[in-house]
């Protein structure tokens, strides 16, 4: 799913934004952070970076992962590309002279109202990319987020909301498959946007339609690399990333599935939408040379 946050840029001349922020975020905890969101939105969109949005809810795993986590040696490298912003769960944007929560805003609904990470896309020069909320990770356990899981994250190729958490599932999974190990390739991006949709209108799992899709696009493939599918659905009513961490256990439990998840491939794509059934439905589909 693309999610827009446009109607939020904090561009003076576009439109207005005012963060109402809480004065215990009176001093910036260090000198690249911001706490104003119109600011950071603005430094981001100047030195073409990826935005990184901490929602701090005061909590002990948001106190944990802020002085261990983001201060770990090689998250800290990692960051020094990304524009960063520190903002109470609370914080208010004015958006057509109302104030409203940030986190209710439909840009970040995968947010769940609650304390975590966020990542924008200010580093993509197409125009339906630009400004996406392409990463949506509350806090979770003691850490918030480990410093593995974050090194995870902070790697996950350029793409939308929905295809970087199915890579992070697949990237996170203990066995360590290799099937994001190629280059995340465009042409299987869009086709696995595609069948996943399809999947989600149907609410009906399946390679659907697979022989003449597969001919299609192995005849612009480079050098006779031929495509695998996989497909996958989660329960009813799971979040986001549980979908998607259940979608790779689901292919886990295949030996064709898994087969094709756990090797190393040329290029790959992956994605996963949800249908009106609540269901999540997931593809994943690899070029190799066979």
């Amino acid at each position: 799913m693309n999610i827009s946050i446009r109607s939020l840029c904090a561009l003076a001349n576009l439109l207005l934004i005012a963060v109402w922020s809480n004065p215990a975020f009176a001093q910036t905890t260090s000198e690249n952070w911001y706490e104003d969101y119109s600011s950071a939105v603005k430094a981001a969109t100047a030195n073409e970076q990826m935005m990184l949005i901490i929602f701090d809810d005061e909590s002990s795993a948001a106190r944990t992962f802020l002085s261990e986590t983001v201060t770990n040696r090689r998250i800290a490298q990692l960051l020094e590309n990304y524009t960063i912003a520190k903002l109470p769960v609370d914080v208010n944007v004015e958006v057509d002279g109302k104030p409203t929560r940030l986190l209710n805003h439909a840009a970040f609904s995968y947010m769940y109202g609650s304390g975590g990470i966020a990542i924008i896309d200010y580093t993509n020069n197409d125009p339906e990319q630009f400004g996406q909320v392409i990463s949506q990770f509350n806090f979770k356990g003691n850490q918030g987020r480990t410093t593995d899981e974050m090194e995870v994250i902070l790697k996950l190729p350029p793409g939308t909301l929905t295809q970087r958490t199915l890579i992070y599932a697949v990237r996170m999974h203990p066995e360590k498959p290799r099937s994001t190990g190629g280059i995340f390739r465009r042409l299987l991006a869009l086709e696995t946007f595609r069948h996943s949709r399809n999947q989600a209108n149907m609410q009906l799992q399946g390679h659907h339609q697979w022989e003449s899709r597969f001919h299609q696009i192995k005849a612009q493939l480079p050098g006779g690399l031929t495509p695998t599918e996989v497909c996958a659905e989660s329960w009813p009513g799971q979040r986001l990333e549980d979908a998607a961490i259940e979608c790779v256990h689901s292919w886990r439990q295949s030996s064709g599935h898994w087969s094709a998840v756990k090797d190393s491939n040329t290029y790959y794509g992956y994605d996963m939408k949800r249908g009106r059934n609540g269901i999540w439905y997931a593809t994943g589909i690899f070029a190799r040379d066979h």
